[in-house]
């Protein structure tokens, strides 16, 4: 049996229903897959640009500050290590690349697998399309208001719209994404998903016809 869900307009009134697509919003969960996935999403993210110097890489002399034995002193070889003032660091962080590398077939098994949790959930809304005039934030506040959402929500829309993005501009728990550039990171993430209606569409093309 195929699934529907309900489209609304931005006052939260129903206006009609659409029929989703099984590959994409039928898929069987899969915690385990969705999990590594986001863990490598994370994980690029990472700059790994850190960079300290050792003690072979700071200025100073490498001779012995004084003899070994018979000073009274502590046992020295070097004014360039960690325990001395502008000495090198112990263990010092270097430049390192921490990707993670998922193929294409994971990716897309792990983002379907979401999105259909979502589904099953009841926290992926549809509304028909966004009419917003002007990019004023009470605007959205309206259509959050209409909705109910007092948690995190992801719009995502089917192209660019500029007074849409400025609307969430100022509203932390709200972020807007275009359908091409959403990944299963942002699915989990986010508790509610607001699409509009042909970014639901424009999905679920992108993922039939192999393009995703």
């Amino acid at each position: 049996m195929s699934v529907t869900t309900k489209v609304y307009d931005m006052k939260a009134q129903e206006v009609g229903s659409i029929k989703l697509s099984d590959a994409v919003f039928k898929a069987p969960y899969n915690e385990a897959l969705i999990h590594q996935v986001v863990v490598a999403y994370l994980a690029n993210q990472r700059q790994g640009t850190k960079s300290t110097l050792n003690r072979g890489e700071v200025r100073g002399r490498a001779r012995k500050p004084w003899r070994q034995k018979h000073t009274g002193r502590a046992r020295q070889g070097s004014r360039r290590g960690p325990q001395w003032i502008k000495g090198g660091m112990a263990f010092a962080l270097k430049p390192r690349d921490f990707s993670q590398k998922v193929n294409k077939t994971a990716k897309r098994i792990a983002f379907c697998s979401a999105l259909s949790e979502k589904l099953a959930q009841k926290e992926i809304t549809v509304v028909d399309k966004f009419t917003f005039k002007t990019n004023k934030t009470k605007q959205m506040v309206k259509v959050l208001e209409a909705f109910k959402f007092d948690k995190s929500v992801l719009v995502v829309l089917d192209e660019p719209n500029e007074n849409v993005m400025l609307a969430c501009r100022n509203l932390p728990k709200v972020s807007v994404v275009n359908y091409d550039l959403l990944n299963t990171y942002e699915v989990v993430a986010n508790n509610r998903i607001l699409f509009t209606e042909n970014a639901i569409k424009k999905l679920e093309e992108a993922y039939t016809d192999g393009s995703k």
